[in-house]
């Protein structure tokens, strides 16, 4: 295999790893359901769970599923400027959607072919290099998830349409930060979970060799 084909599969290995992680993520409806409990949600927007849960599935198949092209919350009105917001969210999540579906295949041919070939010990310097960004990031979260928060929306988004007015966007009151912060930490974890099956992987076949 020649470096500009080890270079890609490990680019599509690496693409493919971050974009599950992050597909996991967001459809952890588990975790939303277990914070609606632990973050007090409730109480904070005065409604039962089982709505509260009504109104998260609305949204979120209206940020996952390409057909569906408006935003219908039954509980919770949406501004216009909000719906900017939720419609570039959107574009992002079928984004990431699109980039699994499409690194897949060649992650898979190249994790194949590495065993043919007896060459997983190849993926151990790049996992130990990849495991340091989600501990940067995870220092990061821990020192100030604020600002973090705050300079993740500047880079992704071109607009201040995500800073929400909880009297015209009142779902607002219903996501807490605390809950995106136990979405990043499952993000990373995911992420460190998946190189360290790939760095395991190398070991086992240096250790078979």
């Amino acid at each position: 295999m020649t470096r500009l084909a080890r270079w890609g599969g490990l680019t599509a290995l690496f693409l493919a790893l971050i974009t599950l992680s992050i597909f996991l993520t967001i459809n952890a409806v588990w975790l939303y359901r277990l914070d609606i409990h632990w973050l007090a949600i409730s109480q904070t927007v005065q409604m039962a769970p089982h709505k509260i849960m009504h109104n998260y599935y609305q949204m979120l198949g209206y940020l996952e599923l390409p057909w569906v092209t408006d935003l219908k919350m039954s509980n919770f009105p949406t501004s216009y400027t909000g719906m900017i917001h939720f419609h570039d969210v959107k574009n992002l999540f079928l984004l990431n959607n699109v980039v699994l579906l499409v690194s897949l295949t060649p992650a898979g041919l190249y994790l194949r072919g590495l065993h043919r070939r007896s060459e997983q010990w190849r993926l151990l310097r790049p996992t130990q290099i990849a495991a340091v960004v989600p501990l940067v990031l995870g220092a990061m979260l821990a020192v100030n998830f604020n600002g973090f928060f705050i300079a993740f929306h500047e880079v992704l988004f071109r607009n201040n349409d995500w800073i929400f007015d909880p009297d015209l966007d009142p779902i607002i009151n219903a996501l807490p930060d605390t809950f995106f912060l136990h979405c990043f930490i499952m993000a990373f974890v995911l992420f460190e979970a998946g190189l360290g099956w790939l760095y395991w992987r190398g070991r086992v076949a240096i250790k078979n060799a």
